[in-house]
């Protein structure tokens, strides 16, 4: 621990800005998982509004530009488009659906509503063996979704593929690297998308591929070691992935300079509260600070039952516990929180807006009294990038494959009032739960999965008896970061065992149901 005492005082070492492919947003529900396919070719992409000035991107070595999808159609008043400056770069450009149109509305071309829209699989035959094209047949299975198409191509452009109703699937212009795609390379439903991907980011843009987990770590401890200093700075941990993660990352860069806070709100997963305080205390030898502030929280819910007031009540009590034991901790300046990149996007207005995220978001949401300098290693991360970057630092799979869980805690999964005896309950159920997916070995398939406490009570029969107890619903879902998600077709198998169980284990409980709604119309949770 000196050694990194010592070495956390040095200077850090000046960094170039990194390579990158920048993906401009028009407002695509996409746009996240054009990055998301970029990153996974270990090259570093960042997704930026349509309106970003190129004073913005000064700390990245930009290769090439990638502009979205969007709902919008370009000749539309007021439809947004593409800076000058990206054009002037002298860079390759990808144009995908509006992007393409976009590219060949802004240099000359003509686009007009198509004769035929094209939802769906199309298939697309190639006339040129272009680089974009390299190494790929010259007939493709890909995912069209548009309405609008190009009527006359702009100066120095050919088109170089088509499909059934575009004869503009592809277009180029080759000598400046542009190329405009009428169809979807970046979801699973074009099957070689990722390769045509590849072409681009490496083959036309000549980007490198070197964004890994090992040159993360040492980029962000170095960062990290760079804005901190001396200084001293704060965690609060949940128990999650992105907290343990970050805190992991800092503990790194500055050693016992770090302490973690663990609020335990009583509103925890069964055993959650000991895992962590072993976790974090024991097994990673950090200053960690638990507070048992169940009694507190517990107050403030009595008789709320309408699901924005919860997070409200349990934010502030948060913030109050927090900040009282922050102030405990002298020449502390600095609060390190795990916010990731899906955070940063839907929180700024990319392309058509985001919506507003739920209150109490990690320990979002602080005073600004409380001045401290946020450090966000992780706010340029996917969920998956994290777990990579967790498993080069050693953190073990029981810490990386923890599934998300609410800032509000069991508060949002019981409908009505909350009340001791049902978070035991509900405790007792999501255990049974959790302990048959690890059995059947689905855990790590499922982004989460969860039993909700309702607020109907129904009527049972148990042997001889008639009861009158509690519906429990077991909630799983599938999903990449949870901006969309599908439930999970778990074995009826499986189900029927967890139910068996609640039922005949969990004294107050007499129904189990599934949620088969999935993201949207639902959300993943219940409130």
């Amino acid at each position: 621990m000196a050694d990194n005492l010592t070495e956390a005082t040095s200077p850090a070492t000046p960094r170039s800005p990194r390579a990158a492919i920048v993906v401009i947003d028009f407002g695509s529900q996409y746009s996240m998982l054009i990055a998301r396919r970029i990153r996974e070719l270990n090259t570093y992409c960042e997704v930026v509004s349509y309106n970003a000035t190129a004073a913005e991107l000064d700390h990245l070595d930009i290769r090439g530009f990638i502009l979205s999808g969007g709902p919008n159609s370009v000749y539309d008043e007021g439809a947004p488009h593409a800076a000058e400056w990206v054009f002037t770069s002298g860079l390759p450009i990808l144009g995908i659906c509006y992007g393409m149109q976009l590219l060949a509305e802004q240099l000359g071309g003509k686009v007009g509503p198509g004769r035929e829209r094209e939802f769906g699989p199309a298939t697309i035959a190639a006339s040129q063996n272009v680089p974009l094209l390299a190494d790929l047949p010259s007939e493709l299975d890909v995912w069209m979704s548009h309405g609008d198409r190009i009527e006359e191509l702009p100066p120095g452009f050919s088109s170089v593929a088509v499909s059934e109703n575009s004869p503009v699937a592809i277009m180029a212009d080759i000598p400046r690297g542009y190329y405009g795609l009428q169809f979807h390379p970046e979801v699973v439903h074009t099957p070689r998308g990722k390769e045509l991907i590849a072409n681009y980011v490496h083959g036309v843009c000549g980007a490198e591929a070197n964004w890994t987990p090992g040159n993360f770590v040492q980029e962000a401890i170095s960062s990290i070691r760079a804005q901190v200093g001396t200084g001293r700075i704060i965690c609060g941990l949940s128990g999650g992935v992105d907290s343990a993660v970050a805190a992991t990352l800092v503990h790194r860069a500055i050693g016992d300079r770090l302490t973690c806070i663990f609020v335990d709100n009583g509103l925890l997963r069964a055993g959650e509260a000991e895992d962590v305080v072993n976790t974090f205390e024991r097994n990673l030898q950090m200053n960690l600070r638990h507070i048992d502030a169940s009694k507190l929280f517990m107050s403030g819910l009595v008789e709320v039952t309408n699901p924005e007031t919860k997070r409200i009540r349990i934010g502030n009590t948060f913030i109050e516990v927090f900040e009282a034991e922050a102030k405990k901790i002298e020449g502390a300046h600095f609060l390190c929180q795990g916010t990731l990149y899906p955070d940063v996007i839907e929180s700024a207005s990319h392309g058509a807006g985001s919506a507003r995220i739920k209150s109490h978001h990690n320990v979002g949401g602080l005073p600004e009294r409380m001045e401290l300098e946020l450090v966000e290693p992780l706010r340029f991360l996917f969920k998956d990038e994290v777990r990579r970057i967790g498993a080069e630092l050693g953190l073990s799979d029981e810490i990386l494959w923890r599934q998300p869980f609410p800032g509000p805690g069991l508060a949002v999964r019981i409908i009505g009032e909350v009340t001791e005896e049902k978070v035991s309950v509900l405790q007792a159920a999501d255990s049974i739960f959790l302990e048959e997916v690890h059995a059947a070995g689905l855990y790590r398939d499922l982004w989460q999965s969860f039993a909700v406490l309702t607020d109907s009570r129904t009527v049972g029969v148990m042997g001889d008896f008639r009861t009158y107890g509690n519906a429990i619903v077991l909630r799983a879902v599938v999903a990449e970061d949870a901006m969309t998600a599908d439930w999970a077709r778990l074995p009826y198998e499986l189900l029927a065992r967890v139910s068996n169980r609640i039922v005949n284990e969990v004294q107050a409980v007499n129904r189990v149901a599934y949620d088969i709604t999935s993201k949207p119309p639902g959300t993943i949770e219940w409130e």
